[in-house]
């Protein structure tokens, strides 16, 4: 597809949630277990991702396929209630539309999360952690193919694609909640088996504190777009190797839901906080 095609399309797409929708500065992808924090807002008008232009949908228990616009804390927000990834068979044009639809939306904060074992041995499941930073293990980049000038420059610098100010407001946030969070390095791994256990002590190694299956492609695509990122994982399960119980999605559905509330009210809470 040429450049000029995939504008019009994200900007088809662009046009139909804000014609169903409206739009809202500030944008919250929900990660698997999380996807109940769009049933908080109020004043809500949704529409499926199989009813916008090009959008891509996810196959993926626990993600919901719906964008919801809504009102918490006396804030609007939109809620992306389920996401992509790679492992579905999908490639970096459809890893990074989502956020290009944002971009051309006027969206300036995305709020991004995910479900995430936990590498560093200090941590618990149940956990929340805030990312400081990333590791691209999964092999592929949503900005590869033609650049697209009008949303952001060919080679875009990641040294602060998790932005600091908003870093400090979540942490705000969970003080003012009485929460005590984590912070740490998320490392993305592609999906969809969990890693092995040597993949684990080697990305215990290299720095890495939590890992995924997604995140990091949403984070670079929005860091090119000069969307500001801040990103937050649940600790849902110890990653392999750490505990000797087997790891399945059940039980990363289960954690997510048993921290919805705590989650639920620090997002608001950080929501509130961004000018």
């Amino acid at each position: 597809m040429k450049k000029a095609e995939m504008l019009a399309v994200i900007d088809a797409a662009a046009s139909k949630i804000t014609e169903v929708c409206a739009g809202a500065d500030t944008v919250l992808i929900a990660g698997s277990g999380l996807g109940g924090f769009a049933e908080r807002l109020s004043d809500c008008k949704s529409v499926p991702y199989s009813e916008i232009p090009g959008f891509p949908c996810s196959t993926v228990p626990g993600h919901a396929g719906m964008w919801v616009t809504g009102t918490i804390g006396g804030k609007r927000i939109a809620v992306m209630n389920g996401r992509v990834h790679g492992y579905e068979g999908n490639g970096a044009y459809e890893l990074a539309f989502p956020v290009r639809v944002m971009a051309r939306m006027g969206v300036k904060t995305l709020i991004v999360t995910n479900a995430a074992g936990g590498v560093n041995l200090a941590f618990k499941p149940g956990d929340l952690m805030i990312l400081t930073d990333y590791i691209n293990f999964s092999g592929m980049n949503p900005l590869t193919g033609a650049n697209i000038d009008e949303i952001g420059p060919r080679f875009p610098d990641m040294s602060n694609a998790l932005t600091r100010e908003l870093i400090a407001k979540a942490k705000q946030a969970a003080a003012e909640e009485g929460l005590d969070v984590r912070e740490g390095v998320y490392a993305m791994m592609n999906g969809p088996s969990f890693e092995s256990p040597a993949e684990i002590r080697m990305m215990r190694i290299l720095g890495a504190d939590a890992v995924g299956m997604s995140t990091v492609p949403e984070i670079i695509t929005a860091c090119h777009a000069g969307i500001k990122v801040l990103g937050i994982s649940c600790i849902t399960n110890m990653a392999a190797g750490i505990l000797a119980e087997s790891l399945n999605h059940l039980d990363v559905l289960e954690i997510g839901n048993r921290v919805a509330d705590r989650f639920a009210s620090w997002v608001a809470r950080i929501v509130a906080n961004i000018e």
